[in-house]
């Protein structure tokens, strides 16, 4: 039974303070990758580094994530979800510091991997208190009002980014993360619940260093095939330590009754398909935030303001979407979402490599907007339909499961751009990137996404109806008079069992 030293309630506005404290930690980490994602050509002048290489700080980020937020689920249920968050946002703030008085590459990148240690476990964690909180109907709603605040981080993320990198220093795109880590530690302390889910098994440390090394010897070979350093040696090597990590993963987690990472959850047909066809969409939803800042900077010539200004619209078309997204789905419905908005998504994103500066700013913003809008919708429905059939004791489970291989999709887009960059630089012949070079990385990176609405074909219809209140669990109907009829044989009825209680992963 797990343990929480604040009483739960079934309604949402009780849930509110909760939801809104872990969008406050999602917006600081969202408003850092952003801000980041537009300060990485003039810390590239700083550094003496090509600016392509600069990927490495948004990968060695994402690369921590994947390798620790397997940790994060069963962490919050030992040592309790509140403390955890707390100690993830410290630990986040901190690589903050230190990310902002870095003197060099190497500096950064081991800077950002603390901050991704932190992140690891603050973002799974969160949404963890946040699922615990809220019943099964109000889900969609509750998913909304986490990514509104969580959304306004990219979307004062480049301009903030901009204004900050032209007239101040990068460095303080760090230092901000500070004050608002600080308040974030308190508020969590006082309202978040201190949720556990005790159990007898172990902590799986051989197999959360099995999984580590799989993860961060594949990440790490394809980001440095995508920048083509390496040779023809440690490449080949990291591939070959991290299938063999895998296997040795595989094979253990078959015999671990409470596995790092759950493979047995892939069984679910909903949490499958929005794992599979999620993470296509995610490759796409990674690399854009790399190369659409690159593009205006490196291959149009504008200034930091000048692009934070511009990459800020599909952020603020994203947030309109959050506030209509439940009564969207509740209309169209999941299926039609996940197949025709995703397949708009996937074009919408191949168009941005068309973009020219001879592009009239209105047309400009109005493809960013519009791409951030419907995308925004896409993920809504991936992110709430793949805890659709998840039992309240394997949410912890799941949720580290899923935002783990988010993680690797989004590493893997920045990776994938930054290839595809480069090879058409390469076989162009050009000195650096040109226009032409970003049209090519764009096609590749939407042709990618186009992978998640054909898998999303197999969705069936009407899945998720539930999941919006527009569909409930039909109750048990019970008739008993206490007399039998003379003669009537008696009735041979199924072992009762209990119904699936309706607080989605918390169990009374």
């Amino acid at each position: 039974m797990p343990n929480e030293s604040h009483p739960a309630s079934g309604s949402f506005r009780a849930a509110r303070p909760t939801v809104l404290i872990v969008a406050s930690a999602l917006f600081m980490e969202q408003l850092d990758g952003t801000v980041l994602a537009t300060a990485l050509p003039a810390m590239a002048r700083d550094f003496g580094t090509p600016p392509l290489y600069m990927n490495v700080a948004l990968t060695s980020y994402l690369l921590t994530l994947a390798m620790f937020i397997p940790a994060s689920g069963r962490m919050a249920d030992r040592f309790g979800s509140r403390t955890v968050f707390c100690a993830a946002i410290g630990v986040f703030t901190l690589g903050s510091v230190l990310c902002g008085i870095s003197n060099g590459l190497g500096f950064l990148v081991a800077a950002r991997m603390l901050q991704g240690a932190g992140g690891a476990l603050m973002s799974p964690v969160g949404r963890l208190v946040m699922l615990r909180a809220v019943t099964k109907a109000d889900l969609v709603r509750a998913m909304a009002w986490l990514m509104i605040p969580a959304t306004i981080g990219p979307i004062l993320g480049p301009p903030v980014g901009g204004l900050i990198v032209t007239y101040l220093s990068w460095r303080w795109i760090f230092f901000i993360n500070l004050p608002i880590g600080i308040g974030g530690i308190i508020l969590a302390g006082r309202f978040v619940a201190d949720y556990r889910e005790p159990t007898r098994d172990g902590f799986d440390l051989a197999g959360l260093a099995l999984s580590g090394t799989a993860l961060a010897c594949l990440l790490f070979g394809i980001e440095m095939a995508s920048r083509g350093v390496g040779g023809s040696t440690i490449v080949p090597l990291l591939a070959v330590v991290g299938l063999g990590a895998a296997l040795l993963y595989a094979r253990r987690a078959r015999s671990h009754p409470r596995p790092i990472l759950d493979f047995s959850l892939m069984r679910i047909p909903t949490f499958r398909l929005s794992v599979l066809a999620g993470s296509c969409s995610r490759i796409a939803a990674g690399a854009q935030p790399f190369i659409l800042p690159m593009m205006l900077q490196v291959g149009f010539g504008y200034s930091a303001a000048r692009s934070g200004a511009i990459t800020f619209a599909s952020s603020a078309g994203a947030l309109l979407m959050r506030t209509i997204a439940p009564g969207l789905l509740r209309r169209i419905g999941f299926r039609p979402v996940m197949v025709w908005i995703g397949g708009g998504s996937a074009l919408l994103i191949a168009a941005c490599g068309l973009i020219r500066p001879q592009w009239p700013l209105v047309a400009i913003y109005g493809l960013l907007a519009f791409g951030g809008f419907v995308q925004s919708l896409m993920f809504m429905a991936y992110n709430t339909i793949a805890y659709a059939d998840v039992a309240p004791p394997r949410m912890s489970t799941a949720t580290s499961f899923y935002t783990t291989f988010q993680q690797v999709a989004l590493s893997t887009g920045i990776a994938v751009s930054a290839a595809a960059l480069s090879l058409s630089v390469a076989l162009m012949h050009h000195a650096g990137p040109l226009p032409g070079d970003f049209t090519v990385a764009f096609a590749i990176v939407g042709g990618v996404a186009m992978l998640a609405p054909l898998s999303s074909m197999r969705v069936e219809r009407g899945a998720g109806a539930e999941l919006t209140g527009e569909r409930q669990p039909a109750p048990a109907l019970v008739v008993s008079s206490g007399v039998r009829p003379q003669g009537a044989r008696e009735a041979r009825l199924p072992p009762l069992r209990r119904l699936p209680d309706q607080r989605l992963p918390f169990v009374e």
